[in-house]
């Protein structure tokens, strides 16, 4: 297995609605701005990874294949990636192991999304559910997250009001972020005033439906280096699954408790042993987590091993996770809780933890970042990644 490094990354600012541009365009917007970044053009591609997550969202069936020419990807190895909300970050590791396998020395990742093309995005992501058992609910990701909040929150002690306190804290890094979605500062009682959605959550606890591309373009070693450009180099990566029916993951004969993130802590715990991660909260200097509402965030922090269980929201009521705190800064971007595309969130995730240990995400930098840890989640909270990044090869310090 070779090394691999990201050398450039491309996004472009996230908002609600693009009618400027065409689905194809979009994607070749973030593409153009990877490259640029990598110091390449597609001439120098050997291959293109397309992250697309259900196609509902974007209105058109199979959107991979009208892509490929705005890309100006024909003639190339060409492969499309869909798990959910993980398919950005399962579409980097599918162009790692491209890279990593010898086959291919410089790939694209390349994506976007519109999910505001369709009318209702959780009407479309009601449709992963059992037709029979569990669709009629009706669930979708709100009222699905819903009960994992009010599992967390009778099991550990949280309640609303640290919900509303992540939503600060996202808030407060986004704003710093010029490409992020929602930007404007909130307050407790701000959030705690929005609208009822599903109890516990509330408007100000959800993430945006967004619309915008992002890319990466992933090296070998030896082109990495001879790039001349900064290189966050690919140190870990891990996936893991969970079961598809909800009814398992609930009751007193559950697979694992809903309350945590137990499939996504194996997940980063494989990519922890391929990069030598054993101390977290002391080896880590960043983390994007893929937290699409606040009360996740919560047990994600605790799936990456950076406080124990039931402990991330009393750590954040005391300052801890935010930049400046001194401690591993979770999601200085605003997250996902702040900009979700969804079929190219994850990737995001890795782009913005190569920027920040390659020292290049002006405003929101974490100061001294050296290693940094991204995360996505996809499906009904079933489909797990995990990628750890850093500015060094050499072993990562204790």
């Amino acid at each position: 297995m070779r090394n691999v490094g990201i050398v450039g990354t491309g996004q472009t600012p996230f908002v609600k609605t693009r009618t400027d541009v065409v689905y194809p365009e979009l994607v070749r917007e973030g593409a153009t701005l990877a490259l640029a970044d990598a110091g390449v053009t597609m001439a120098d591609i050997d291959a293109v990874v397309f992250p697309l997550a259900p196609d509902a969202l974007i209105g058109v069936g199979n959107g991979e294949r009208w892509c490929v020419e705005a890309l100006g990807a024909h003639g190339k190895p060409f492969m499309r990636v869909n798990t959910g909300g993980a398919t950005g970050l399962s579409a980097v590791q599918a162009g790692y192991m491209h890279v990593a396998s010898g086959m291919f020395d410089v790939v694209l990742v390349a994506g976007a999304d519109r999910v505001s093309e369709s009318n209702s995005a959780q009407s479309v992501l009601n449709k992963m559910w059992d037709v029979a058992y569990e669709r009629l609910y009706p669930l979708n990701t709100i009222t699905m997250l819903a009960m994992s909040a009010q599992r967390y929150n009778a099991k550990y002690g949280a309640d609303e009001r640290d919900m509303a306190r992540i939503t600060v804290k996202n808030r407060r890094h986004a704003s710093r972020n010029p490409n992020a979605h929602l930007r404007a500062e909130i307050t407790e009682d701000d959030v705690l005033a929005t609208r009822l959605i599903s109890w516990p959550l509330k408007l100000g606890d959800l993430c945006p439906s967004s619309t915008g591309a992002a890319a990466v373009v992933l090296m070998s070693e030896e082109r990495a280096k001879r790039s001349g450009r900064p290189v966050a180099w690919i140190r870990g990566i891990g996936q893991n699954s969970e079961t598809f029916w909800m009814g398992d993951r609930v009751g007193p004969r559950a697979v694992g408790d809903h309350a945590d993130a137990e499939a996504l802590a194996i997940a980063i715990s494989r990519a922890y042993a391929q990069a030598g991660i054993t101390d977290p909260s002391a080896q880590l200097d960043v983390a994007e987590l893929y937290a699409p509402f606040s009360s996740v965030e919560m047990h994600v922090i605790e799936a990456a091993g950076l406080c124990a269980p039931g402990e991330s929201f009393r750590r954040i009521a005391d300052g801890e996770f935010a930049l400046g705190s001194g401690t591993t800064v979770v999601n200085p971007s605003g997250g996902t809780l702040c900009t979700n595309p969804i079929a190219v969130t994850g990737l995001v995730r890795a782009a913005e933890v190569a920027l920040q240990v390659t020292g290049r995400a002006d405003a929101r930098q974490v100061e001294g970042a050296n290693v940094g840890l991204a995360t996505a989640i996809g499906g009904d909270h079933q489909f797990y990644a995990s990628m750890v990044l850093a500015n060094h090869l050499e072993e990562i310090a204790t």
